[in-house]
């Protein structure tokens, strides 16, 4: 059964007067998911879609998303290429010792910041912290457009809840699956709006195999009873972490000037976020000259 919303200080978690911006937030409870580099390819793919994109990042003391960032700015600038970069904040727990005044001013400066940013911004991009504290949820609360990377694999469908491999039947859900479902609440009752739920399954096994028939079975059982729709992630690629080190994305190896050599790997992980681009609802880029023409390279040899 699903649990009751928790009561919420209206004054302080409504919505920010002013947010017209679209709120696309990365967040699961587990690690190693590929949360940040999935926010990273969003942000871009927004920004090379024409949008004006705000970065928040709830997980200051991990700090990924603003590695990232980093990498891209000295890269860039080592490089002389002009790359996109969105506008970027990063906001950490309140460190208050009183619990009821540390979340609300966790509350009250989330809001601040989107306030700010839908000021210039059409699009804000959030990433969350891999595990569960007050930011998060309110975090959560926020978004218009939930996307939650997963592994492929029984291990990590825990993280949504509870199958019988046999049946299919959903037998329980997820702490994290229940606090969505609140957030949800939250949402609905601050403002009349929906949370589209997207889970993007990653490390998708190429061959046709029972784990990955079940795995279809169990999660099209899940999806029917808290409601989220399916996309197809990225697959294991040592590329993603080469990408990383330099602070590209695979949007960004078209550019004149980034000494990547495209190969089919690349290319078949740039269909790959494409497609989940697609799923989120942005515009898919034609592909430039230079793209085309590595790509007829690539297959020539």
């Amino acid at each position: 059964m699903m649990t009751q919303a928790p009561e919420t200080d209206a004054p302080d978690n409504s919505r920010p007067a002013g947010v017209d911006a679209t709120v696309i937030v990365l967040g699961n409870e587990k690690g190693g998911t590929g949360k940040s580099t999935t926010a990273m390819h969003v942000i871009v793919g927004l920004l090379r879609e024409g949008y004006t994109v705000g970065a928040v990042d709830l997980d200051a003391r991990q700090g990924s998303l603003a590695r990232y960032f980093d990498n891209r700015r000295i890269y860039a600038a080592k490089m002389g290429l002009e790359l996109p970069h969105p506008i970027y904040r990063a906001i950490g727990l309140s460190d208050l010792r009183d619990r009821y005044l540390a979340k609300k001013d966790d509350r009250l400066r989330l809001a601040a910041t989107l306030a700010e940013l839908s000021e210039t911004c059409d699009v804000i991009v959030m990433d969350t912290p891999g595990s569960d504290n007050a930011l998060s949820r309110v975090g959560h609360s926020y978004a218009d457009i939930l996307i939650t990377p997963i592994n492929d694999s029984f291990v990590d469908l825990d993280l949504l809840g509870r199958v019988d491999h046999e049946t299919n039947e959903v037998r329980a859900l997820s702490s994290y699956a229940e606090m969505v479902w609140e957030q949800r609440k939250v949402r609905a009752q601050r403002d009349g709006g929906s949370i589209d739920w997207i889970v993007m399954r990653n490390r998708l096994a190429t061959l046709d195999t029972r784990n990955k028939r079940n795995m279809d079975a169990a999660l099209e059982a899940l999806s029917k009873r808290i409601g989220f729709r399916l996309a197809h992630g990225f697959s294991e690629r040592v590329i993603f972490r080469e990408l990383f080190l330099k602070g590209l994305t695979l949007l960004d190896v078209r550019e004149q000037g980034a000494d990547v050599t495209l190969t089919m790997s690349h290319m078949a992980a740039l269909q790959e976020v494409r497609n989940l681009l697609q799923a989120v609802g942005v515009p898919e880029a034609a592909d430039t000259p230079d793209v085309t023409a590595a790509r007829q390279e690539t297959i020539a040899s």
